[in-house]
């Protein structure tokens, strides 16, 4: 494949129902591989952007892996019907890869158009939407208009499968349903680094800057919406048709962001007895640090919607996570705190956490290591693992910090030490 500088390499890509292409499906199957490792990523839409992605991040395997006998490593790309906004920054990705964001809140003609490929049917919702961020009038009406033109956006679409939230069967979250000023007003506070929501005294014109974080997060929950619908419904019983085809290849999943709610929620919808599944690394995982847990904490209720799936990896799977990560350490609690939580997001509340932020929470046994000990001491042979790699996931500008700072070296090398490729 073109720009792909790993072989033998294989693209599979889904639809937003969980359907894989079938002539992809069928050359994935047929792979004469030790070890297939698949990579989902989880913040673009657009298949050079992706295939760019998993070039950049396999680049080191085969230096890693040579001289090792007997390991035939494949490698795949998932691509399902994700969201990018083009104002987030990736580094590395230079120009010509991406295009330079606007100064203000208005919104990208590519992610305009992204909009409309991921929602099909919702133009007129996506043109007013765009047309609102770019003359922010300065009226209460406006914001209730956006509000309700957001709502309308992301409503599930019809006849798709319901949604399984990370801690159960939750609704959608807060700031969907409460006072979009109030709203924009929060997300504006957060983007500016300031400790307390601002007075609507001065003006609604800066509280466009929130309106615009809210369409992303809402989006961005859609396609978390999306990403267990995939993995689950998709990527699940592929991987059981690949342990039919391919009884010896182990398999190492490996996801970004909502991406690694993917492969998460693929152990969910693992055929019974099937146990291909060597290992999993989710970096910046944009969900939920409690999905692996069987008791929630802080009062809320049951347990997560990945309770002992842990178990079905027959090997660790590892959450690698960065304090620099602005998306997930000061953006994700906003968007994801529940609707009836009246005590709002505090400094240090952990509830509406995700793992990228703070790795795997409320799973008994869970150790937490650094980068270097994970590279230089190993990993444990099973279990959840939490890694902190804020010594390589560091770079990267507002809105998202480090989120996208993954293509390294030494993450690599965790994905190989969790799947003992090699060794």
């Amino acid at each position: 494949m073109s720009g792909m500088g790993v072989r033998p390499y294989q693209e599979i890509t889904f639809d937003k129902d969980g359907d894989p292409d079938g002539a992809q499906r069928d050359a994935l199957l047929r792979l004469d591989v030790t070890d297939l490792v698949m990579f989902a990523h989880g913040w673009n839409s657009s298949r050079a952007v992706s295939t760019r992605l998993y070039a950049r991040f396999f680049e080191p395997f085969p230096a890693l892996v040579s001289g090792s006998p007997g390991v035939r490593l494949g490698y795949a790309g998932i691509v399902w019907p994700s969201l990018r906004f083009a104002d987030e920054p990736v580094p590395d990705f230079g120009r010509g890869v991406l295009p330079a964001p606007p100064a203000g809140p208005e919104l990208e003609e590519e992610t305009r158009r992204g909009l409309v490929g991921v929602f099909p049917g919702r133009e007129a919702e996506v043109a007013r939407i765009a047309a609102l961020l770019g003359e922010q009038p300065e009226r209460r009406a406006a914001f209730d208009e956006f509000g309700e033109l957001v709502r309308r956006l992301v409503a599930q679409e019809e006849g798709a499968p319901a949604f399984v939230g990370d801690l159960g069967d939750e609704g959608p979250p807060a700031f969907l349903r409460e006072d979009v000023v109030s709203v924009c007003a929060d997300f504006t506070a957060a983007l500016d680094g300031a400790r307390q929501p601002l007075f609507i005294g001065g003006g609604f014109k800066r509280l466009w800057k929130g309106a615009k974080e809210v369409l992303r997060q809402a989006a961005y929950w859609a396609m978390k919406r999306r990403s267990g619908v995939v993995g689950e419904r998709g990527l699940g019983p592929l991987l059981g048709g690949l342990a039919r085809s391919s009884p010896g290849a182990r398999v190492h999943l490996v996801g970004h962001s909502q991406g690694a709610r993917l492969v998460a929620f693929a152990l969910r919808g693992l055929p019974g007895g099937v146990r291909n599944v060597a290992s999993v690394t989710l970096l910046q995982g944009a969900f939920s640090h409690y999905a692996f847990a069987s008791r929630l904490p802080h009062g809320l209720r049951g347990g997560g919607a990945l309770e002992g799936m842990h178990r079905r990896v027959d090997g660790p799977v590892v959450a690698c996570y960065s304090r620099h990560d602005t998306a997930l350490s000061v953006i994700y609690p906003l968007a994801s705190r529940a609707a009836g939580d009246d005590r709002g997001v505090l400094r240090g509340d952990g509830r509406w956490c995700a793992m990228g932020f703070d790795g795997i929470q409320a799973v008994d046994g869970t150790p937490d290591l650094s980068l270097d000990a994970a590279l230089s001491r190993g990993l444990p042979r099973s279990g959840c693992v939490n890694v902190d790699a804020a010594s390589v996931v560091r770079r990267g500008g507002p809105p998202a910090g480090a989120h996208s700072d993954i293509c390294h070296p030494e993450l690599a090398r965790v994905v190989l030490a969790a799947g003992r490729i090699g060794r």
